[in-house]
């Protein structure tokens, strides 16, 4: 049996141990499984096969697997769709589960009448055709427009319900700000970002809160926007359990080719903690690897924070999410991959809608929304450094400190996709 073939198998056997017992649909105490199913309001930019929209609000349609199986304890009675493609899936759905295909966001929450009718309201803006900022080439999703008529379309119906945002908030950090301190002054529970903060982790690392972080990298891959948003929550939800929690961050640049060894030299990253992550995704390293990496062009996130700790995300060809980090007083890194499903049913979102859940029924946000606040000004800022020839971007607006909160990840290892889907 050779290190791959004896990793996956290992990986089996801890699914076959722990997975399989805490699945989302088992995680409730029997006394939460008899509560009622909440109304919830679903308000997206499409919905079709695999979108954002599917993998989510699919899953309270057609429960965790998306099979017709158990579900969450929340039932979509509405749903306003921005834009409908040739392969919009929204008009069949509603004549199959009846919910309310809204013409208007104010008409999916307050279902055509003065009064709010539903008990939370999930945005999901992702995927769909919108334009690219022409200079920093961030694509413009309307999550900041969405927000705006979902605070107007509660203030109408004279009632506050829980938002949750899928992915970052927007694509500038002024409208995040504005989102953020909007939720605060109306007292909304409110929570935002991916699920890849909540998939499985292999191994399954957990930095305990507190801990004396001395260097921190997560690795990610593909487009330096759009999946270097999740590259910037593996980090951030991992390094907000160091000791202090997160205090805000001072600055960003984004740095290629040979500046990112002048970067090592900084104190951003250690070649021994990258090396580190890089093996949790199963990266056979040659000897010559570092310079491969910076070869490759790609660009390295570097962060200073305002207690003085730096940090690092790498966007590499490495094809996963990975984190590592050296802690005070031990010898070795400690690493991890935050590893997806690698198909559908996309069962990551599982997770992801299992926190949601949790806030719609408790008003509790299931970890800080200042978490995505933080990593959405950071992807601001790195973006625009790239289109300013990598120049440092002071970050004045994300003087934004808070405490990390524990909320269980994934367990095991994730299934196999299903062919039958």
């Amino acid at each position: 049996m050779d290190r791959s073939t004896r990793r996956v198998f290992l990986k089996r056997s801890l699914a076959t141990a722990s997975g399989l017992l805490l699945s989302p649909s088992r995680t409730w105490s029997s006394a939460a499984l008899t509560r009622p199913k909440l109304p919830v309001a679903g308000v997206a930019t499409v919905f079709y096969r695999n979108s954002h929209a599917h993998v989510i609000l699919g899953k309270i349609l057609d429960g965790w697997k998306q099979d017709g199986g158990p579900g969450p304890d929340l039932e979509l009675v509405s749903l306003y769709v921005d834009q409908v493609p040739k392969n919009d899936m929204s008009r069949d759905l509603a004549k199959k589960f009846g919910f309310r295909l809204a013409k208007t966001i104010d008409e999916a929450i307050n279902l055509g009448g003065d009064t709010v009718g539903v008990a939370g309201v999930l945005s999901i803006g992702e995927h769909g055709e919108y334009p690219h900022d022409p200079v920093t080439k961030q694509h413009l999703y309307p999550r900041k427009r969405f927000f705006d008529e979902i605070v107007a379309a509660l203030k109408r119906g004279g009632k506050v319900v829980p938002v949750f945002n899928d992915k970052h908030l927007s694509a500038r950090t002024e409208e995040a700000i504005a989102m953020y301190r909007t939720a605060k002054e109306m007292n909304m529970p409110f929570m935002a970002g991916s699920s890849v903060p909540v998939a499985w982790r292999v191994p399954p690392l957990e930095v305990p809160i507190g801990s004396d972080m001395e260097s921190a990298i997560a690795v990610g891959y593909a487009g330096e926007e759009s999946y270097g948003s999740h590259a910037l929550e593996v980090l951030q939800c991992m390094i907000e359990r160091r000791r202090g929690g997160e205090a805000g961050i001072e600055s960003v640049r984004a740095v290629q080719g040979k500046e990112i060894l002048a970067a090592e030299k900084n104190g951003y990253w250690s070649r021994q903690v990258l090396a580190a992550a890089l093996r949790a995704g199963d990266a056979k390293l040659a000897d010559d690897w570092l310079d491969e990496l910076v070869r490759l062009g790609r660009p390295f996130y570097l962060i200073d924070h305002r207690d003085g700790f730096k940090s690092c995300v790498a966007m590499t060809t490495s094809n996963a999410f990975l984190f590592a980090c050296k802690l005070k007083g031990e010898n070795r890194p400690q690493a991890t991959e935050f590893a997806l499903q690698k198909g559908p049913p996309n069962r990551h979102f599982a997770w992801l809608l299992r926190g949601i859940e949790h806030m719609v029924h408790t008003r509790q946000p299931a970890y800080p929304v200042e978490r995505t606040v933080i990593t959405t000004g950071i992807l601001d800022a790195a973006m625009r450094s790239l289109s300013q020839d990598r120049a440092r971007i002071a970050t004045p607006l994300l003087g934004i400190s808070y405490k990390p909160r524990e909320w269980k990840h994934a367990p095991g290892i994730p299934p196999e996709p299903r062919e039958d889907y």
